[in-house]
């Protein structure tokens, strides 16, 4: 695990950087598949899941019976996590959810807002090294709160947790079908799958670059690049920092973990955590070199110059010490306080979505929650007095921008 001075800046800048070249190359690779699936529908879109995501039926439609079968198949540990999860996620999204209101801000105008849910909606679970049911509550449970009418399951995995669990949460549109023709039959509409108003959910650079591609054709979350978590520490328990860098660690080998600490000692003592835990670890060969390309510990001057570092890299995950330094982060997807909070427990099953900005969107955004599922629709009212006390301000901002009708349209109700 290698340690870097904070004084080392090019050192920095290099593990700051973002990759992406990648993500342009692998929008070359996609624009024809999308292209086929807008031109073709589900002939090109069976043809690349049998290609890619080794479908062997006729359809891409996986059966509501299946998805009951597999749900009465699961163990029933599995079963009760699931439950714990997906109420402490719905409860949360309950918490999170906009609400409508009017308010009479003064006599003769009442101003509010209505919350109307998105018609159909589609999670994109990924089907690579591992099967996420906890993704699929992540992206479903949300849609479920919100309202949302028709929601549709995308994922070439048919892995028998992730049947069951979407069993579980009462899904009736499941596809096996992954990539970016997933993304483009979702965006499109085939004579299968419905189209939907807006695509959630991780992906791998494929599913990536197909969603930047056809944003503005449907709605999406944000474009996911690979996954990353900032610890700062001044001090601490060097073995569960170190379980929580593999923890990312063992994501891919893009993933990307860093601790920031003033403290050298502790920077010797996670280091060497590090590389005795990763000797037991199954998914060591993934962590290994996730963590030599895109892990660090960094040795900062002072704790300030570790948040203002964090705030910089705007992480997808940051970890702090306590609550007192979390009106010191300006730019993170989630926030962990605490040693009794680690990043797992939001990724399964503390409430918080876990679908989150990466590669410094964080800047920009906060992570997937019940307001993307949802529209918030402006309200007025005014009565004749309410129009009359504003009149002349807007006769005469319409006019000072050229726009005669509009003032008009005002003026012709006094009239």
């Amino acid at each position: 695990m290698r340690i870097i001075r904070s004084k080392n800046k090019a050192a920095i800048e290099r593990l700051m950087a973002r990759r992406g070249a990648r993500l342009a190359q692998a929008e070359a690779v996609v624009r024809p598949i999308v292209e086929a699936v807008r031109r073709r529908g589900d002939r090109a879109l069976l043809e690349y899941a049998r290609k890619f995501d080794g479908l062997r039926g006729t359809s891409v439609a996986v059966p509501p019976a299946e998805l009951r079968r597999a749900a009465g198949e699961l163990s029933l540990e599995f079963r009760r996590a699931v439950e714990l999860a997906s109420g402490h996620i719905w409860e949360f999204c309950q918490m999170q959810m906009p609400r409508t209101w009017r308010k009479r801000v003064r006599a003769g105008l009442s101003v509010g807002q209505i919350v109307r849910p998105l018609d159909a909606v589609a999670a994109y679970i990924p089907g690579g090294r591992y099967p996420l049911p906890s993704t699929l509550m992540m992206t479903v449970i949300p849609a479920q709160v919100a309202g949302v009418r028709t929601i549709l399951v995308a994922s070439p995995s048919r892995n028998p947790a992730l049947l069951g669990t979407a069993g579980i949460l009462g899904i009736k549109n499941y596809f096996q079908m992954g990539g970016a023709h997933a993304i483009a039959a979702l965006a499109f509409g085939t004579k299968t799958v419905p189209r939907a108003n807006r695509i959630v959910g991780p992906g791998n650079i494929y599913a990536a670059a197909a969603k930047k591609l056809l944003a503005g054709e449907v709605g999406i979350d944000f474009v996911a690049g690979p996954t990353e978590i900032l610890l700062i520490a001044a001090e601490g328990n060097p073995r569960w920092i170190a379980a929580d860098m593999l923890a990312q660690a063992e994501h891919d080998t893009d993933a990307s973990a860093i601790l920031l600490t003033p403290s050298k000692r502790l920077a010797a003592q996670v280091a060497r955590e590090v590389a005795a835990q990763r000797r037991t670890l199954p998914t060591r060969t993934v962590a290994a070199k996730s963590l030599a390309a895109n892990g660090a510990i960094v040795v900062t001057r002072s704790v300030d110059e570790a948040i203002e570092l964090a705030n910089r890299f705007a992480p997808e995950h940051v970890s702090v010490p306590d609550a007192r330094w979390i009106e010191k982060i300006a730019s993170a997807g989630s926030v962990f306080v605490g040693p009794w909070s680690p990043e797992a427990a939001g990724d399964y099953a503390s409430g918080p979505n876990h679908v989150l900005p990466t590669g410094g969107r964080a800047a920009l955004r906060g992570g997937l929650s019940v307001a993307d599922y949802v529209k918030v629709i402006s309200v007025q009212e005014l009565s004749r007095p309410g129009l009359k006390h504003m009149a002349g301000a807007i006769t005469t901002l319409a006019r000072a921008e050229g726009l005669e009708a509009h003032a008009r349209s005002i003026e012709a109700r006094f009239q």
